[in-house]
């Protein structure tokens, strides 16, 4: 029983590790800025166009099935309120967050992965550059940064796609629509609707950089630790929502 447990708490302990690292190095030289400004590229604007594709469709569906449901209670024109706050608070985060994960995390794992196989993070540290500070710290800081942008971008994406349903589909007012999505919306939905890709940030980059950094056994290495970086992402990313999802319902009931 020892032994099974041994594994995955020496794993966690890993993890704890080079997290602890990573933020530790935030704030020492050399900062690496044109790395983190390269990894903000890559990240953000690279991640672009998946995410506005999967925020329009997601915003799309919601309208058109909540619509069909409140239609039955005569509060079609609900729909915009429905849709704004159900992405701002859960969706929106949640799904931006995988989307990139699995671009994301899956390339640092590979990237990373393919430089410890050959060995040039062993040669990076001969030349006493300390390769969690080159190569996992810009990538954590450019992902804190471009995933709550992205995560904005869904958001506004996904309710224009409810809204272009519901002026097809139930041909309903626009105005309507508009207001009711904006008026819908509280500080408390903003504010956990910026929180929570931040801080689905640090398994986003730090999970692939973890998984490439352990990546061994050539390039079946690099793709199992590929594979792990997006699973891993992935369950992390929905247990975190869980318990920031909690936190903020127990705070409003407490209001």
């Amino acid at each position: 029983m020892l032994e099974f447990l041994k594994s995955p708490i020496q794993a966690v302990q890993d993890f704890y590790g080079l997290t602890g690292r990573a933020l530790r190095n935030i704030a020492r030289k050399p900062l690496y800025i044109d790395d983190i400004f390269l990894q903000m590229d890559t990240i953000g604007f690279g991640s672009l166009p998946i995410v506005v594709l999967t925020g329009f469709f997601s915003g799309a569906v919601m309208a058109l099935q909540l619509g069909k449901e409140l239609q039955t209670y005569g509060q079609t024109g609900r729909t915009g309120q429905a849709v704004s706050v159900i992405l701002v608070r859960e969706l929106g985060p949640v799904l931006t967050a995988v989307m990139v994960a699995g671009r994301n995390s899956s390339g640092i794992a590979s990237e990373i992965g393919s430089m410890k196989v050959t060995e040039q993070i062993d040669a990076m540290r001969a030349l006493g550059t300390d390769p969690v500070q080159k190569l996992v710290t810009p990538r954590l800081v450019a992902t804190a940064i471009m995933l709550p942008c992205l995560t904005v971008i869904d958001d506004f994406i996904g309710i224009f796609g409810g809204w272009v349903i519901y002026e097809l589909v139930y041909a309903m007012p626009s105005l309507q629509y508009w207001t009711m999505a904006w008026t819908a919306l509280g500080w408390s939905d903003v504010v956990q609707g910026l929180l929570k890709p931040f801080l689905y940030s640090f398994p986003v980059s730090l999970v692939g950089c973890y998984y490439g950094l352990g990546a061994s056994g050539g390039t079946q290495g690099v793709g199992r630790a590929t594979t792990q970086a997006v699973v891993w992402a992935s369950v992390i990313i929905f247990v975190l929502n869980l318990f920031i999802g909690k936190i903020f319902v127990s705070g409003a009931a407490s209001l």
